[in-house]
């Protein structure tokens, strides 16, 4: 072999060896295909093992028994979460596949996380940047792979199911916490504390002429100061930088009406979901909505180009979203009081231009009557209102601290996986503390595993309570003040109240025997004749009640000194 073949061979094999190697995805492979859980794992893994800046690590456990796995991808090749925060770095979380049957972000963030290891041209923007993924969340769900369980939904060819290995929608979990995936999530997102989350979905509803949607955390939730920089500064760019990629968004189609050119409200996002699960830790949530109907290439790559566009807007805007979470922060720990409810300003919108199709009614081949369809050759272009502006319905004080007795331990390692600080008392003490008693509720039938209350009424009272060694003090003064009162005071939407973690003191636990108590009420009423007033009015008023000789008697009961102090008091207290 002569010395040019020699050298001849060593430049090319040089070379060759010098090209990153392709890691071509299922979908690439086969555009009708989404990768399943054990293909996407594998893929990371073996770009982790070619790329130093990319760490796969796993992560907890989920309910389907896989652990759940997390890949950061960070240029400096500094994988530590509080030094890379100390560095400054903008954490930005990307989760996949909460519903696999929606499985766009799976694919899109594995071409994502390959292009940005391998294209010397996208080297700048992971400068002040920290990409953390979670592959495949919904584990379980994604290994109950189908074709069936989307029948709106136009491809791929086989996807997994909604519900995870315990039937549980991921996106209603975020507080409650019943499934191990979400358990795990919530310790992952308290150990990144990401600046912004993209949790990525395929939405169903009208149908319209975008390929993407987007549902932001709702400004107004998200405070004066990061909220009004998200509003104002950060979503015109970004709706715009996508409109110049050709994937024109339009916000989160929510309709109020029968179709959305009648006016899109926003998303109430409660703290169940993520984006408001996002909101309670000063993150910038986004959630990326594609359409169902438009063809899956193109959902796929309206994802990708959404995560983009997002990690090139916030790597040049890194420090300023920094400074905006820490000030909210700071402004959230100085308030005096907090909402725990929000509403919509329905006197408040903005005007947005909507391209959509005309809605038409013909009759059903199946019922007979009216059936709505969109006319796809019918699009249009209009100005429609846009409300998306949120007041608080429900504003609380804030306590300095809440003790909650140690007997309720979930609550406690909810509160801890979401990094907030607690002390013990050290020895039995009674204070005077605020209470609350739960004078009213409703119940949502089976949600979730759970009876969801709602439209709570509380009546607070001042009372000296005797707490012992070992319960829980848990100061406002930090900046998870947020998350403590929003799940702590029983009357927010999702707090663990709502949530049944209480349930036990809506039981009464002492009664009466009737044949007893008749003696001790007579001589109770005798030397209390406005509590014998109050029964006789009630008598004339509810004449059910009169005929009800358990009803008056147990009327009379909740009067006297034998009533159980703890039927229905909210065992944690607020120290004022």
């Amino acid at each position: 072999m002569s010395k040019i073949t020699i050298l001849l061979l060593f430049f090319f094999s040089t070379n060759l060896a010098a090209q990153p190697a392709p890691f071509l995805t299922p979908f690439e492979k086969d555009n009708s295909t989404t990768a399943t859980y054990q293909e996407a794992i594998s893929f990371y893994k073996k770009l982790a093992e070619s790329y130093e800046a990319l760490q796969l690590k796993e992560w907890g456990t989920t309910d389907s028994g896989h652990p759940l796995h997390v890949a950061v991808l960070s240029k400096n090749k500094n994988f530590d979460a509080a030094s890379l925060r100390r560095q400054n770095k903008c954490i930005l979380l990307i989760n996949n596949a909460i519903h696999p049957g929606e499985p766009e972000g799976v694919d899109a963030t594995m071409m994502l996380v390959r292009d940005y290891l391998q294209k010397p041209g996208l080297q700048s923007f992971l400068e002040k940047m920290v990409i953390v993924v979670v592959p495949f969340y919904n584990i379980g769900g994604g290994l109950n792979r189908g074709a069936y369980s989307r029948a709106n939904q136009n491809g791929p060819d086989f996807y997994g199911f909604r519900g995870n290995a315990k039937n549980l929608d991921l996106n209603r979990d975020f507080i409650k916490c019943d499934s191990k995936n979400a358990q795990t999530f919530n310790q992952l997102f308290n150990h990144w504390q990401p600046d912004i989350f993209i949790d990525n979905h395929t939405s169903n509803g009208a149908d319209y002429q975008y390929t993407i949607s987007m549902l932001t955390t709702q400004e107004d939730k998200l405070g004066p100061v990061l909220g009004k920089y998200v509003r104002n500064e950060l979503l015109p760019v970004l709706y715009q930088k996508m409109a110049d990629k050709d994937w024109e968004m339009t916000p989160y189609v929510n309709v109020w009406g029968s179709t959305p050119d009648e006016g899109i409200p926003g998303f109430n996002d409660s703290p169940r979901y993520g984006s408001g699960f996002g909101a309670l830790h000063h993150c910038i949530s986004f959630v990326a909505e594609t359409h169902m109907l438009k063809p899956y290439p193109d959902r796929l790559r309206a994802t990708y180009a959404f995560m983009d566009v997002v990690i090139k807007e916030a790597s040049q805007r890194a420090d300023e979203i920094r400074q905006a979470r820490e000030k909210e922060i700071e402004n959230c720990m100085k308030k005096t009081a907090l909402p725990i409810d929000w509403e919509i300003d329905k006197t408040r919108s903005d005007t947005i231009l909507f391209k959509g199709f005309e809605a038409k009614y013909k009759p059903s081949e199946v019922t007979g009557l009216d059936r709505l369809w969109y006319d796809r050759n019918a699009p249009f272009e209009k100005e429609i209102p846009y409300w998306n502006h949120f007041v608080p319905s429900i504003e609380t004080e804030k306590p300095v601290a809440y003790i909650i007795p140690q007997a309720y331990s979930k609550v406690i390692e909810r509160l801890r996986w979401n990094g907030v600080k607690m002390e013990r008392l050290k020895e039995d003490a009674r204070k005077e503390v605020e209470m609350y008693y739960i004078k009213d509720y409703k119940d949502r039938p089976a949600y979730e595993g759970h009876y969801l209350h709602h439209g709570t009424e509380v009546e607070k009272t001042k009372m000296e309570w005797p707490f012992h060694k070992g319960d829980y003090l848990v100061p406002t003064d930090q900046p998870a003040v947020r998350y403590i009162m929003e799940t702590l005071e029983p009357q927010g939407p999702d707090s663990f109240f709502a949530w049944n973690f209480f349930d036990a003191i809506l039981g009464q636990k002492e009664y009466f025997s009737p044949y007893v108590f008749e003696d001790i009420a007579a001589a109770f009423l005798r030397e209390n004749p406005t509590v014998r007033e109050e029964l006789e009015a009630k008598k004339k008023a509810d004449p059910e009640f009169a005929k009800s000789s358990w009803m008056q008697l147990g009327f009379v009961y909740q009067k006297t000194q034998y009533y159980e102090k703890t039927h229905r008091l909210y065992p944690v207290a607020r120290l004022r």
